[in-house]
């Protein structure tokens, strides 16, 4: 009826939740093994987890991730091929690491499976060849990553939060991955893959006296052994929050995090109110930072939190990614949320709703092998009551307004935060600065250093123009470079875990026509044109049709010299001297794209197009180095392009109004 107002319904009962509860025995070994059966669907799940406390591994930081990808590369009695070939014959998977192996199948297979799991873990075939591989992919990772935003934040905080000397605070290096041997990854698996510390958990359709028959049998030989334990300091909080920063002048976004440190044991009376202040925080879609970042001013794709109980030291996260020009506005609303959590009770309505979503999704979990094998494990390493899952969502509904103030006052520690940002500092930090919260400047390696000077003044009487007809001078002078008709050229790359090296063509023409293609064994990966119809570029078979400003920006590139075209363009303009990739350089703005030109040589060292690309804003980075003279005109040899991975491109052969024909762009 009309003008009706009807109640809303009452919630009803929290669900009863049954758990399967693990039959367990031990191994004489020490290995903890622990099998839940559950006959609903014809499948098994095996995890080994060895619970082994960190530790550091100094000059040789690395030899944990090597040894990590060398177990599971066959074994002192299967191939690696054959290992692998059965596995995918039987539809299963098994996975290992450092710390312990996992695997999945259909029942029918399980015994099979276990053997190959046990057979691969505890007989693992080091051989110099796998370890020289493993070693190349890893550097090569670690190279690519290099001018990455994201992964140098991700290093950096954890190397500040917990410091060098705390196994949380290391980081892996070219430098430490080049001084691990293979027998540094055999002294590694001999002295940390052990059973003291190990618990095997089996969950699925299985009977358990088969299955323990099984176990004893394959890892009842496993030597009986303990992981060495270290001793390091515990880490402590700053006195006062401070700005952590760190220049990447190739950033168009920033990364921003504000970190504490944490001791929130799972068994402690504040865990479950932990859980819900930081899903109130940032932990959900609708949470206090989400809705204010994102929704109410677009700052961002997300902005959230994280926190954890651990029977270890760990730490409270607020995190996003804003453009450059609003890094120092967030800053100021991440505090204005800290301190709305921190003063405010929670209504009603929300704190509700948030445990609603929690208990779902903790409902949805349950019912997942890996779920029950991770609370098995939890119980055991956590020193949990045994019904602690069964009263999961009777304490997460116990929590109050009252909880989740307290605990934000305990665990978001607004004073004494690191409010670590990797960003461009000619962009961000002069607006940070007027925050008047103090900023300490650090490397992408985690060094204190000075402020940078992120800028410098121009000297008098130097312009775009006379930018680009110093460029134009380097090269060989206008005469030469208006000779250029077409540029030929050919290289080689690598990418990780390609298996064989990449081939580069490029054309590009006068007359404004490119086509680039990248190939790997005469496969076609990546192949641009542009020609008199428009542009395109195919990938992994798919032909997509540039349009609008796509179209533009590749056009504006279709040609071999392009600064005899930006000497036509008056909308370009000379922003300042920047440092990039360690060098002095002009920076000229043209559009989406910075152009970086020598201050010495005159060269273009790089450009640094801005891209839109799944929904985020990124940089598309691409450097020039080794020029060469080919037909009077200096050419780049060695190109570097990083576009969330890096291609270092060699050419083998540049070709000046050669072997290029019209047949080449279509």
């Amino acid at each position: 009826m009309q003008g009706q107002i009807i109640p809303q319904p009452k919630s009803g009962p929290a669900p009863t939740i049954k758990i399967g509860k693990p039959a367990s025995f031990q191994l004489k070994n020490g290995l903890k093994v622990m099998i839940v059966e559950n006959h609903k669907l014809p499948r098994v799940s095996f995890t080994l987890t060895l619970d082994n406390a960190p530790y550091t591994e100094g000059a040789k930081k690395g030899v944990a991730d090597l040894t990590s990808s060398l177990i599971g590369n066959g074994t002192k009695k299967i191939s690696k091929s054959a290992f692998n070939e059965e596995i995918d014959f039987m539809g299963a998977s098994i996975n290992f690491s450092s710390n312990g192996a996992s695997g999945n199948s259909l029942s029918k297979y399980s015994g099979r499976v276990l053997q190959l799991l046990a057979e691969g873990a505890l007989n693992p075939n080091f051989t110099q060849e796998e370890f020289d591989k493993e070693k190349a992919k890893i550097i090569e990772g670690l190279k690519a990553n290099e001018k990455s935003v994201p992964a140098v934040a991700s290093r950096i905080n954890d190397f500040l939060t917990f410091g060098k000397d705390h196994p949380n605070g290391e980081y892996v290096t070219e430098t430490t991955i080049k001084n691990v041997t293979l027998a540094d990854v055999e002294a590694n698996y001999n002295s940390y893959f052990v059973p003291e510390n190990a618990y095997l958990i089996i969950v699925g359709d299985v009977n358990f006296s088969e299955t323990k028959k099984a176990v004893e049998k394959l890892f009842g030989s496993w030597k009986k052994a303990a992981a060495p334990v270290q001793n390091y300091a515990e880490p402590k909080d700053v006195a006062f929050s401070q700005i952590n920063f760190v220049d990447m002048p190739n950033a168009v976004q920033s990364e921003v995090a504000v970190v504490n440190l944490v001791n929130l044991k799972m068994t402690d009376p504040d865990y479950f109110p932990a859980l819900v202040a930081n899903q109130i925080l940032g932990g959900d879609f609708n949470s206090y930072l989400n809705m204010n970042l994102r929704e109410a001013h677009g700052w961002t794709y997300g902005a959230g939190s994280s926190i954890r109980g651990d029977k270890r030291l760990t730490k409270f996260e607020a995190s996003t990614q804003v453009r450059n020009a609003v890094t120092d506005s967030t800053v100021v609303e991440i505090f204005k949320e800290y301190k709305k959590i921190r003063t405010e009770k929670v209504t009603d309505e929300m704190l509700a709703s948030v445990k609603a979503g929690y208990i779902g999704r903790f409902v949805m979990q349950i019912e997942k092998p890996q779920t029950v094998a991770g609370y098995a494990l939890r119980i055991q390493t956590q020193n949990l009551p045994a019904d602690f899952y069964e009263n999961y969502i009777k304490n997460i509904n116990a929590v109050t307004a009252d909880d989740v103030m307290r605990v934000a006052n305990k665990y978001f520690l607004a004073d004494n935060s690191r409010i670590l940002i990797v960003g461009k500092g000619a962009d961000v930090v002069p607006a940070l600065e007027k925050l008047k919260i103090p900023i300490l400047f650090f490397d992408k390696y985690g060094n204190a250093v000075e402020k940078p000077v992120f800028k410098k003044d121009v000297p008098k009487g130097i312009t775009a123009k006379t930018v680009l007809d110093n460029y134009i001078k380097a090269i060989g002078g206008e005469k030469a470079a208006l000779a250029v008709k077409t540029i030929a050229m050919v290289g080689s790359t690598t990418i990780p875990q390609a298996p064989a090296p990449l081939s580069f063509n490029s054309k590009i023409s006068v007359k404004g026509k490119l086509a680039v293609e990248i190939t790997m064994g005469g496969m076609s990966l990546m192949k641009q044109v542009v020609n008199e119809k428009g542009a395109f570029v195919v990938q992994q078979g798919q032909k997509v049709e540039l349009k609008g400003n796509d179209l533009e920006d590749m056009k504006a590139v279709a040609t071999p010299i392009e600064e005899l075209n930006l000497l036509k363009k008056p909308e370009v303009s000379l922003t300042g001297i920047e440092t990039i990739n360690g060098t002095e350089a002009y920076a000229l703005k043209n559009g989406k794209t910075t152009l970086y030109y020598d201050v010495k040589s005159g060269l273009k060292i790089a450009d640094v197009i801005s891209i839109e690309q799944g929904g985020k804003t990124m940089n598309k980075t691409n450097s020039y180095l080794d020029y060469r003279e080919v037909k009077g005109v200096k050419v780049p040899f060695n190109m570097i392009q990083n576009v969330g991975f890096e291609l270092n491109i060699k050419m083998t052969d540049v070709k000046i109004n050669e072997g290029v024909t019209d047949a080449d762009f279509q």
